[in-house]
């Protein structure tokens, strides 16, 4: 017999859309809103890697659908909400994990690549969620999760688009907030530390650069990818009904030294 704590955290019976759902943070994320009972539809651009994640979801008796896109196309966000309702029903759960991060200093960053940083970090967030909101909103609520940075409050060398953008992120996820939580759809932020994940690759190369930032943290190491689990499926859960707006790091305590 199901309890009413339990309850509040199952994601059975609702649908998430997680896009760069092919690896790192999204692909775990995923793994995480399958694990506690939600229908998932992954997108990213890596039709091989989709299939991957989708397998490993239906393997461990979750129900997951892949549906390539190229979210750096502006006509993309709104194939992608109109085919996400399309295997399992329309999503009241939406994770804006796709991202980029270009690692060029300052004075080589082109008009081409600041563009590109900020339309799948920042723009795409926020006009996919529109599109979803009308569906969350016919069935009674929804849950958006967007992903900062530590970037979000303070600078990285070599990351002006990136951080510009993931500053950007923290005051999109309040502005959601303010515009749709009446509607019961709560927006908040995960800032994640740091994970082992392509987008961090060139970090972890550097064994100087994995003692600082494991230094940096409270809890003295680096992120595992199942650190992520807790907060998403809490994010996104009925449990954080009343929690909305907010930025949530997940960085072992970096922020807080």
């Amino acid at each position: 017999m199901s309890t009413y704590v339990e309850d509040l955290f199952s994601l059975a019976g609702r649908t998430a859309l997680v896009t760069g759902a092919s690896s790192g943070i999204g692909r775990q994320m995923a793994l995480a809103l399958a694990s506690a009972g939600a229908e998932v539809v992954l997108v990213a651009r890596r039709e091989d890697r989709l299939a991957n994640v989708a397998g490993a979801i239906t393997d461990g008796g979750g129900r997951a659908y892949a549906l390539p896109a190229d979210l750096g196309q502006c006509d993309e966000v709104a194939r992608v909400a109109a085919a996400a309702a399309e295997p399992y029903d329309t999503p009241d759960i939406l994770v804006n994990a796709a991202g980029v991060n270009p690692r060029l200093p300052a004075d080589e960053v082109s008009w081409d690549i600041w563009d590109a940083t900020l339309h799948l970090n920042l723009s795409v967030p926020f006009f996919l969620a529109r599109e979803l909101i009308p569906g969350m909103q016919a069935k009674g609520g929804g849950n958006i999760i967007n992903i900062a940075s530590l970037q979000s409050f303070r600078a990285f060398a070599d990351s002006a688009p990136y951080g510009a953008s993931k500053s950007g992120v923290v005051q999109l996820t309040r502005a959601m907030a303010e515009a749709w939580s009446d509607a019961g759809i709560v927006a908040n932020a995960i800032v994640p530390g740091f994970f082992p994940t392509e987008m961090t690759e060139s970090v972890f190369e550097d064994a100087d650069k994995v003692e600082h930032h494991t230094g940096m943290t409270a809890v003295g190491r680096i992120g595992k990818m199942t650190d992520l689990d807790g907060a998403t499926v809490f994010l996104a859960s009925r449990a954080a009904a009343y929690v909305t707006g907010q930025v949530l790091p997940v960085d072992g305590g970096y922020s807080a030294k």
